[in-house]
């Protein structure tokens, strides 16, 4: 087995190990598609994508409409941040309802966490239970859910989407919040679009800036004592949606993808693998936060919020990017290729080289 750098252990342990990215290992979707195709039959035609994709699409029986639905969780980060995790946790299921193709409707949330009046550790030290840092604060349960209740707020108003309610118990024990948004949406296209990549040859292009924040799937592979969440953005956030849809709405794009869970590094190599297909990405190209300076893994890895890929054939890379508009920041980060994997460089140097299907000896080292 080669030696994998730092990079390539963390995101390949994302994307084949961690349950994030391979929630197939533990929810047989047999099951489901066998459950899917018996209600089919009561309503044929009505399922369009689900599950599997970043959402799933129906079509309403005797109308015209197409909703796209997803739901999402953002537990741990909670710890560190309730307010501003809740408020990401949002957005990153409104991103996967876009990326399908719809504009988000309404959302509806869960937040599950101890006793109202038990007293919690919130800040970085809160999975030690003991502070070492002085940024934490000693919190009732009560405390945390307004924080938490006040993140899906505030998304809500960015995004312009309605709250229409949710549910909560106080019967979890545990410093952890079960913390989860479901979002539904409105299809503006004729037919959804997809995560996986379609051609080779076509251009694979970035919506929004990279910044240093989100560290959570290098904290998860355990190579960072300290999580540090994705900053919830305000107006980036609707500005990002704004030029996912306009290029949405032009009908030129082959895929598309909203960027969560190790950053580009995950939305390039799970598009890629779910196509078959591999990828060239030039980090250099990637548009960085003005005044911050961001290393490869950084640029490769981190969650900042957001962001959006997508492809376009090479000659209609000018009209996605005047979809977009001169207020928009999107920039070609790479193009795709037949190669089932997905190399990753800077100034033409090799940073990470992920393939489509790792070697057994690479799986079990990393399930270690």
């Amino acid at each position: 087995m080669r030696d994998l750098n730092m990079v390539e252990g963390a995101l390949m342990y994302a994307l084949f190990v961690h349950v994030h990215h391979n929630i197939g290992k533990v929810i047989d979707f047999k099951e489901i598609e066998v459950l899917n195709k018996k209600i089919g039959e009561s309503f044929p035609g009505a399922l369009l994508i689900g599950p599997g994709d970043d959402a799933g699409v129906i079509k309403i029986p005797g109308t015209g409409l197409k909703l796209v639905g997803k739901i999402e969780s953002h537990c741990s980060p909670c710890v560190v941040d309730p307010w501003g995790s809740a408020f990401t946790g949002g957005g990153g299921a409104i991103r996967d309802i876009v990326a399908m193709g719809a504009r988000p409707l309404f959302l509806l949330d869960f937040v599950g966490l101890g006793p109202l009046d038990e007293k919690v550790l919130v800040g970085p030290c809160g999975f030690n239970g003991k502070c070492t840092c002085g940024d934490c604060q000693l919190m009732t349960n009560q405390e945390r859910l307004d924080l938490i209740s006040k993140g899906i707020r505030d998304v809500c108003e960015v995004m312009n989407v309605f709250l229409l309610g949710g549910g909560l118990s106080t019967s979890l024990g545990g410093v952890v919040p079960a913390v989860v948004a479901a979002v539904v949406g409105e299809l503006v296209t004729n037919k959804p679009l997809t995560k996986p990549f379609k051609n080779p040859g076509d251009k694979i292009i970035l919506i929004g800036e990279t910044d240093d924040d989100g560290n959570d799937t290098v904290f998860r592979a355990g190579l960072a004592g300290e999580m540090k969440p994705a900053k919830p953005l305000f107006a980036e956030e609707k500005e990002s949606m704004e030029s996912a849809l306009a290029v949405i709405e032009t009908g030129i794009a082959c895929s598309f993808s909203d960027l969560g869970a190790a950053g580009v590094g995950a939305a390039v190599c799970e598009s890629a693998n779910g196509g078959n297909l591999g990828a060239e990405i030039e980090l250099s190209k990637v548009l960085i936060r003005q005044g911050k300076k961001l290393t490869p893994p950084g640029l490769i890895l981190n969650e900042t919020q957001a962001r959006y890929i997508f492809t376009v054939p090479p000659q209609k890379v000018g009209n996605a990017l005047d979809a977009i508009g001169e207020n928009g920041l999107a920039s070609v980060i790479g193009k795709v290729n037949s190669s089932n994997e997905v190399v990753f460089e800077e100034n033409r140097q090799v940073m990470a080289t992920i393939p489509n299907k790792p070697s057994k000896e690479i799986l079990d080292f990393l399930e270690k």
